[in-house]
C-alpha cells in the first residue's frame, strides 16, 4: 500500500501529469482537497473508487482516512492544487505517515505561477533585468511569516516576486514593495490562472489598487518585477552565432569539437 501525493496543477483539468493521471487511476481511494482540485480530474479515479473531499476535515480526519485505507491494503491518490512543494500542507501530513509507517509517493505537479506566467505569455526572467523569482506570501491566519522573510527584504533583489495567497493585502503589498520598485514597476494580478473564467489585471504599483476587483479573491496571484514590463533585455547568449558551446562547436580548436554532440560538459 502507498499514499501517492499527486499535484494536480493549477486548475484546468488537462494540466496534469502523465504520471498523476496514472497515479489516481490506479487508486481505489482517493483524497482531494475541493476547494481548490477541479472535480473534472476525478473522472480519472476507477469507477468504484471511494472519493473523499477534504476541505472539511481536520489533519486527524485526514490521516485517519489514510490509516483506514492501509489497513485495507489500499493505496491512495491524495490530490493537492498546483505543486506540492510550496503551501500544500504536505510537509505535516508526511510527518505523520513517517510516525505511523505508512509508505508514501509524491508526483509534483505544474505550479500556479507557471501558470500564470503562461497566461500572461510571459518569461519571468529576462537576461539583463531579472534572473530569479521569488515566491512568497504576506502572513496570514493559517502561517506566519518568519522573520526576515518580509516584502522589503525580497524587493531589495529587484528581481520578479510571485506573490500568492495575498490578495487580500493587496494595499499593505504596494506600500512594502513601492519603496523599493517604484510607483512605475508593472504589477500583474492572475486570478483563478488556467481555469475557464480565469481573469488578468494589468497595471502599476501605483495603479493596481485603483483597477482591482473586489471579487478577484482566494485563488488569485500577484507578479511584480520590472520583467513584467520591458521589451528591452539582452539576448540570451545560448543561442547567439560565435557562443561556443557543446551542441555548437565554433571551431576546430574548440574543447567541444569532434566529440559526439560536441561533447559531455559545457563552461559555465
Amino acid at each position: 500500500m502507498t499514499v501517492h501525493f499527486i499535484g494536480a496543477g493549477p486548475g484546468a483539468a488537462d494540466l496534469l501529469t502523465l504520471r498523476g493521471r496514472d497515479r489516481i487511476a490506479s487508486c481505489p481511494v482517493c483524497l482531494y482537497a475541493g476547494s481548490l482540485v477541479p472535480e473534472a480530474i476525478l473522472a480519472h479515479c476507477p469507477p468504484e473508487a471511494r472519493i473523499i473531499n477534504t476541505a472539511p476535515l481536520s489533519l486527524d480526519e485526514i490521516i485517519a482516512e489514510i490509516q483506514s485505507a492501509h489497513d485495507a491494503g489500499l493505496d491512495v491518490a491524495r490530490l493537492h492544487s498546483g505543486d506540492l512543494s510550496v503551501w500544500s500542507a504536505l510537509g505535516e501530513q508526511l510527518r505523520r505517515l513517517r510516525a505511523l509507517d505508512i509508505p508514501y509517493e509524491i508526483t509534483p505537479g505544474v505550479p500556479s505561477f507557471a501558470a500564470a506566467a503562461a497566461t500572461l505569455g510571459q518569461e519571468l526572467t529576462l537576461p539583463g533585468v531579472a534572473q530569479s523569482v521569488v515566491l512568497t506570501r504576506t502572513p496570514g491566519r493559517a502561517s506566519a511569516m518568519p522573520v526576515g522573510e518580509t516584502l522589503a527584504n525580497f524587493a531589495r533583489t529587484g528581481t520578479t516576486l510571485a506573490i500568492h495567497l495575498s490578495i487580500h493585502n493587496l494595499s499593505q503589498v504596494v506600500e512594502d514593495l513601492a519603496p523599493y520598485y517604484g510607483a512605475d514597476c508593472p504589477v500583474a494580478i492572475v486570478w483563478r490562472a488556467s481555469w475557464p473564467d480565469e481573469r488578468v489585471l494589468r497595471g502599476t504599483l501605483a495603479t493596481i489598487e485603483a483597477v482591482m476587483d473586489s471579487s478577484m479573491n482566494r485563488t488569485a496571484l500577484i507578479l511584480v518585477g520590472p520583467a513584467l514590463g520591458t521589451e528591452d533585455f539582452s539576448e540570451s547568449s545560448l543561442y547567439a552565432v560565435g557562443y561556443d558551446r557543446r551542441f555548437r562547436p565554433q571551431s576546430a580548436d574548440s574543447p567541444f569539437a569532434g566529440t559526439e554532440f560536441g561533447g559531455e560538459g559545457e563552461p559555465q
